[in-house]
C-alpha cells in the first residue's frame, strides 16, 4: 500500500438523517394577497416644506379608509401620489403589489374623484364620460357611459353640454366617468361638495356597491359623520403625518368628534 493512501482519510458517506435540514413550517402554505393598495413610506417635499412626511397604509379588497384631518394636512398631496399623478420625494405607492409610478397600466387601476369637476365645458355629459371609456380602451364605451351616468342618476342629462349643468349635475358628471372603468381603487377628495340630498345618496349607494363589488377606497372628508358611515378604518392626517389609524369597529361615534380636536388642536374650526 502507497503511504498517501493509508494516510487518506475514507470518503464521506450519505448525511446522517439527523442532519438533513428540516422541511419548512412554511412550505405549501398560501401566499396572502397583496393588499389593493399600498403605501410604504411616502414622503412628498416642496422646498423645505414636507407635505407629506413618511406615510405607510394598506388599504384591502373591498375596505374604505376615511381619512380626515386639517386644512394643509397633506390629504390632497397624498392622494396625488397614490393615484400616480405626483413623484414622490421618497417611498413608494403600489396597486396590488405593483409600483404605480412605473407603469401607466397600473396606473389605470385608479379612479380619482375630486371636488373639482375638471370636464371639458363644450362636451356633453354622455361625451366626457365616452371619452374616459376610450382612453380605458373599454369595448362599449358608449354604453359604459350611460351606465356610469345612470348610476350617478344623471342619465336624463346625458346630451346636455356640461356647460349647462349647475355645479352639483358636474360633479356627478364627474363621478360617473372616475368610475367608469370600473376601477380597482377609487381615491375621493371631498366628493360630497356641491351634492345636493339625490346626488349625495347617489354617490353613497354608489361606493357602497363598489366595496362589494372588491373596489378598495380612500375617502378624504372633513364631515366626519360621512366618513364615518363608509369607513371601515379610520384614519387622521396632522402636518403630513398619519397621528390615529384604528378599525372602524374600534371607533366610538359618541366620542370621536372630540378625540378629533383634541389630535387636530382646534384646527378647521374644530
Amino acid at each position: 500500500m502507497r503511504a498517501d493512501a493509508a494516510h487518506r482519510p475514507p470518503a464521506a458517506g450519505p448525511l446522517p438523517a439527523t442532519l438533513d435540514a428540516p422541511p419548512s413550517p412554511l412550505a405549501g402554505a398560501p401566499v396572502a394577497p397583496p393588499p389593493a393598495l399600498e403605501a410604504v413610506g411616502l414622503r412628498r417635499a416642496f422646498g423645505p416644506r414636507r407635505a407629506v412626511d413618511g406615510v405607510s397604509l394598506a388599504v384591502g379588497a373591498g375596505e374604505c379608509l376615511a381619512l380626515f384631518g386639517p386644512n394643509g394636512a397633506g390629504k390632497t398631496t397624498l392622494l396625488r401620489m397614490l393615484a400616480g399623478l405626483l413623484t414622490p420625494t421618497a417611498g413608494e405607492a403600489r396597486i396590488d403589489g405593483a409600483p404605480i409610478a412605473r407603469d401607466p397600466a397600473v396606473r389605470a387601476r385608479v379612479g380619482l374623484i375630486s371636488h373639482q369637476a375638471l370636464l371639458y365645458a363644450s362636451l356633453t355629459a354622455r361625451e366626457n364620460v365616452a371619452f374616459a371609456a376610450r382612453l380605458y380602451t373599454l369595448p362599449d364605451p358608449e354604453g359604459a357611459a350611460m351606465a356610469a351616468l345612470a348610476r350617478m342618476r344623471v342619465a336624463d342629462r346625458a346630451d346636455t353640454p356640461v356647460r349647462r349643468l349647475s355645479r352639483g349635475l358636474q360633479q356627478r358628471v364627474s363621478i360617473a366617468r372616475a368610475m367608469v372603468h370600473g376601477p380597482r381603487v377609487v381615491l375621493l377628495d371631498e366628493p360630497f361638495t356641491g351634492l345636493d340630498e339625490v346626488g349625495a345618496r347617489a354617490l353613497s349607494d354608489a361606493l357602497t356597491t363598489l366595496k362589494a363589488e372588491g373596489a378598495a377606497l380612500v375617502l378624504v372628508t372633513h364631515n366626519l359623520a360621512e366618513g364615518l358611515a363608509l369607513g371601515t378604518r379610520v384614519a387622521v392626517l396632522r402636518g403630513g403625518r398619519v397621528v390615529y389609524d384604528r378599525a372602524r369597529a374600534a371607533v366610538d361615534n359618541a366620542g370621536f368628534a372630540a378625540e378629533y380636536r383634541a389630535l387636530i388642536g382646534g384646527l378647521d374650526g374644530y
